[in-house]
């Protein structure tokens, strides 16, 4: 409920959000070029919602507390353990072209489905290029994006969403009180199956983005359906069965999160997504041409990844650990923030239909190697994240004690 600030209306509930409230932004709300743009959502979540593109063109310059992360888990090199936030930027995750995926040379296909697998195996991420996708369409996507993000506050917040279903423009995940938030606002929508795709919930503005957003998730559907295919080749199953796993062509899931990652002034004590896997079966990233923000734990390193142009960044998700019995593997990533900069991309979550039971594959569990996950829908499975926000590999992890 929206709070109340009239002295008639005090009472405990309103005392106890104020005091949350004055902590996480007071430094926010004593900003005379700010108060204007303060938008209190009157939906289900724990605190009242500020959106991080209004405290970044605020002009501050020192971050409210609720977005500073503990030292462990800050983006620098300043930890007890130095080694565990090392950057390498001479490494990359690796970079797969599909230009010969279905042609006629079965060496060359035979090499791009061995190069799938080492992915997926070793590293949980890559980078596809000649995939398939108009490059024009990809640029308008992002295009149209930034357009909405750029719009009126008051625009925006026509479509807050609420934890129901975190459709709509958002500013934080999970519903814990007095959580860290990250640095980032999103739009989240669904697209598949076509009983959930409600173009009324997608921003009318930019006139564009309805038919834009459209014609991009569906060809960015086409694409997951294929690699999923590669996948099913590579680990000893039929071509279709982790697509038919999730649902087939007509029911599988599939929800876009367009991430805005603002400007900030102190980026190395935030972040703008938290470590986290993703709880899915795959994610399309498109990622931004120009700055960089993406970074993937390698051991005890963090790996920013530099994007190619025109490519696609490729992960798996715990749906697709828990299908292969562990032999791909969801890998921990992170958003860093930039002093100057603002960073727009778009993640297409290529995921189960969220009422089949996922369970490790019949053909890949054996006496040596027994499942290893217990069977649970995805509906079930996600809560978990929905309720808490990112928690690192905490939740996959959490299945193979229940066995």
């Amino acid at each position: 409920p929206t709070l109340a600030y009239s002295q008639s209306h005090y009472n405990k509930t309103t005392i106890f959000f104020k005091f949350l409230f004055f902590l996480c932004f007071s430094s926010f709300i004593h900003n005379p070029k700010t108060q204007t743009k303060m938008i209190t959502c009157a939906q289900t979540w724990p605190e009242p919602i500020v959106r991080v593109q209004s405290l970044a063109e605020s002009g501050l310059n020192s971050i409210p507390s609720c977005y500073i992360k503990p030292l462990s888990q800050r983006p620098t090199k300043t930890n007890s353990t130095p080694q565990n936030d090392h950057i390498d930027i001479n490494i990359n995750i690796p970079l797969i072209d599909f230009e010969h995926v279905s042609g006629e040379d079965q060496v060359l296909r035979e090499t791009v489905l061995k190069n799938v697998s080492e992915a997926c195996r070793e590293c949980g991420f890559f980078q596809v290029v000649n995939h398939g996708i108009d490059h024009e369409l990809m640029k308008s996507a992002k295009e149209v994006w930034r357009e909405f993000f750029n719009l009126p506050l008051e625009v925006k917040e026509e479509f807050a969403n609420s934890p129901s279903t975190y459709e709509g423009y958002g500013s934080r995940l999970g519903v814990k009180k007095g959580a860290i938030l990250d640095w980032s606002d999103y739009f989240f929508l669904h697209y598949m199956p076509p009983s959930l795709r409600n173009q009324a919930k997608w921003p009318a503005l930019p006139s564009s983005l309805r038919k834009v957003i459209d014609e991009y998730s569906e060809e960015v559907v086409k694409l997951g359906g294929r690699i999923l295919e590669l996948m099913s080749k590579n680990l000893g199953l039929k071509e279709d069965f982790l697509r038919n796993s999730f649902g087939g062509e007509d029911e599988v899931g599939a929800c876009l999160r367009v991430n805005f990652y603002p400007k900030c002034p102190q980026p190395d004590l935030t972040l703008g997504l938290s470590s986290h896997s993703d709880p899915g079966g795959m994610t399309i990233l498109l990622p931004d041409d120009f700055v960089s923000g993406l970074q993937v734990r390698k051991g005890n390193d963090w790996i920013t990844v530099k994007p190619v142009p025109n490519a696609f960044i490729i992960n798996i998700g715990d749906q697709i650990q828990v299908m292969s019995n562990a032999i791909y593997k969801s890998v921990e990533h992170r958003v860093i923030v930039n002093p100057t900069q603002d960073r727009v991309s778009l993640a297409m979550f290529y995921n189960p239909k969220s009422d089949l039971i996922i369970q490790p594959a019949k053909e890949l569990v054996t006496k040596e190697r027994p499942a290893l996950y217990p069977p649970m829908t995805y509906d079930e499975y996600r809560l978990y994240i929905r309720m808490k926000g990112p928690c690192g590999k905490a939740q996959v992890e959490s299945l193979a004690s229940q066995i």
